[in-house]
């Protein structure tokens, strides 16, 4: 879902996949440096908006997802965020909210008022995202950039 959505964007867009860089655990002391935390803090404070597509573990963004926030803090701040998320069944859809709370009271992050969630029933048997949910990352994309532009005078 988040590569689909990367490339609705134009050319300009960065996609960074976590699973691919190695980010310390945040420990509070010693992580902060690792100069991937050095990086990634570079591309979300020069990001217009950000996309944050995470599973749901457990009623929550999974740890990956909160610890890039633990390690990059302060660059998250007035940020347009949208969420991408997936899980195993119907009942976790409000499991973004935490999260959202959390980047909206910490860091003053503008949320964008949809967000993706997709379980079991948004896929084909082959693993690739079905057409409805399909327009629903290209609404999501549609309001990332609309929201951008609206925000930044562009």
């Amino acid at each position: 879902m988040a590569e689909y959505a990367y490339n609705l964007y134009c050319k300009d867009a960065k996609f960074i996949d976590l699973q691919k860089i190695e980010l310390p655990m945040c420990d509070g002391d010693k992580c902060y440096d690792n100069p991937n935390v050095d990086i990634m803090k570079g591309y979300i404070e020069s990001s217009s908006s950000i996309l944050l597509a995470s599973p749901i573990y457990n009623y929550d963004f999974n740890a990956v997802a909160k610890n890039l926030i633990e390690l990059t803090g302060d660059s998250w701040t007035d940020k347009l965020i949208g969420f991408i998320s997936s899980a195993g069944g119907k009942g976790s859809y409000m499991s973004p909210m935490s999260f959202i709370n959390s980047l909206m009271l910490d860091f003053r992050c503008i949320i964008i008022p949809r967000f993706v969630y997709a379980d079991k029933t948004c896929f084909h048997k082959n693993g690739n995202v079905n057409d409805a949910t399909k327009d629903r990352i290209e609404e999501l994309v549609d309001s990332s950039i609309f929201l951008s532009k609206v925000l930044h005078n562009t």
